[in-house]
């Protein structure tokens, strides 16, 4: 209880408010699925999908030989 309330000065009463009604709603009352609420709350919205006239000429290739290379050299760096 101590630590949901701590977090009013943080997030805000109305945020914790509404994080304690969601996990209630739930049925699985934790500290921790409090504060991951609180957190999802605040998030920033998603991005807009933008259009574009672009297209991809070439797709990408996964070249994991070369990821294996690169680490190779760092080993022996």
């Amino acid at each position: 209880m101590a630590k949901v309330l701590a977090a009013v000065p943080r997030s805000g009463l109305e945020t914790v408010l509404v994080a304690v009604e969601l996990v209630l709603e739930s049925g699985h009352p934790s500290t921790e699925h409090i504060e991951n609420v609180q957190n999802w709350l605040k998030s920033a919205p998603p991005l807009e999908c933008v259009t574009t006239h672009l297209t991809v000429k070439e797709a990408p290739l996964a070249e994991t030989l070369r990821y294996d290379q690169l680490r190779a050299e760092m080993n022996h760096a």
